[in-house]
């Protein structure tokens, strides 16, 4: 039986309707996968590689703060709801997390969830003082500068480790270490501590034994010696003029422990006032070495004391040329004439002081 044109219009409009409700999911669902994609897949990280440090005890709001700040993140909104859905704020974990560019935030917050922060590659060396030793630190990990340098000046700490306050800026060795940024200020001791011990090998203690110092003895003497020497072949010879001198009981008369008893670090010529400033740090005064180095050792200055030139020099003076290099002798008289010729070199310079 053939359709009446009232039933055929019914149809057709129910299929339209049809097509319409199906138009408006599809719609529908690709806003919705959008949306999904959007706040989860599609790249939301700057296009410059950065990192982000989360602190210690920092709170969610504190973060979506820098990440907006800093600009990190191209669109916070999205990045705070996928964080949310993926219940990141209950498990932040501090350090610090190199960001690459066009990151996703499904990525990022996978990888600040777990953790998966990039180690620190901590480099030092040649640091004289040791508030400058804290303030480098802090520019490094998350400790801060004024928690550091308290630790350093702590007896208690200090003792914990066998050292004093005076000599604990030995224990730590000139290196490159790798650990995380967010380590605490006592575990990068405890750390520090470790790499001593280390270093400290059966080997280098026999070689202390024999020259009748302790370990921390020859670092000292090595503060002395990395003072001394501006290139590093001429260190054995003069931890060998040093230890002649402590081994016949004279005084070390080095010009780097006057300058640090000063501390005065622009003095380039030590003059007779310097000599008389009263300090167990001049060893023109005080016989023996210094209660404490007078800067951190470098690992070349200790294995020079260790393994030091043997020779029978106990005076040096630094050469006329200004080479950086010393001219050594055995008596007063030859030192005296090296000693001139320095000192005409400097009036030469006009280097007054």
């Amino acid at each position: 039986m053939e359709e009446t044109i009232p039933e055929m219009k019914k149809k057709s409009s129910a299929k339209r309707w049809v097509s319409t409700i199906l138009l408006v999911l599809l719609f529908a669902g690709a806003v919705i996968a959008y949306t999904y994609y959007k706040r989860y897949f599609a790249p939301n990280v700057t296009d410059v590689e950065t990192y982000l440090y989360v602190h210690t005890g920092a709170t969610f709001d504190e973060l979506m703060q820098n990440l907006g700040d800093q600009n990190i993140v191209r669109d916070t909104a999205s990045f705070r709801w996928a964080a949310e859905q993926m219940e990141y704020p209950s498990r932040m974990k501090p350090g610090k997390y190199r960001l690459q560019k066009g990151m996703n935030n499904r990525t990022l917050i996978n990888m600040l969830g777990g953790g998966f922060q990039e180690p620190v590659k901590l480099r030092f060396q040649n640091i004289r003082l040791k508030d400058q030793f804290a303030g480098y630190i802090a520019t490094q990990l998350e400790p801060d500068s004024t928690t550091l340098i308290s630790l350093i000046n702590s007896d208690t700490l200090a003792a914990k480790y066998g050292f004093n306050t005076e000599n604990f800026f030995v224990m730590f060795i000139p290196n490159t270490y790798e650990m995380y940024w967010n380590i605490s200020a006592n575990d990068f001791f405890a750390r520090m501590h470790t790499e001593y011990e280390k270093f400290w090998t059966a080997e280098r203690k026999e070689k202390a034994e024999a020259i009748h110092l302790s370990p921390i003895d020859v670092s000292i003497l090595a503060s002395i010696v990395k003072g001394e020497a501006l290139h590093t072949d001429e260190m054995p010879k003069i931890a060998g003029l040093y230890l002649n001198r402590l081994q016949k009981g004279i005084l070390l008369q080095a010009d780097p422990t006057v300058i640090f008893a000063t501390n005065d670090f622009t003095i380039r010529r030590v003059l007779n006032k310097h000599l008389r400033v009263n300090s167990p740090y001049n060893t023109y005064i005080y016989k023996g070495l210094p209660p404490g180095p007078i800067m951190m050792p470098s690992i070349a200055a200790i294995d020079a004391v260790l393994n030091y030139e043997k020779h029978d020099y106990l005076y040096m003076c630094a050469k006329e040329d200004f080479s950086g290099y010393h001219n050594f002798s055995t008596n007063v008289a030859e030192h005296l004439v090296n000693a001139r010729k320095f000192q005409q070199a400097l009036n030469e310079r006009n280097i007054k002081k």
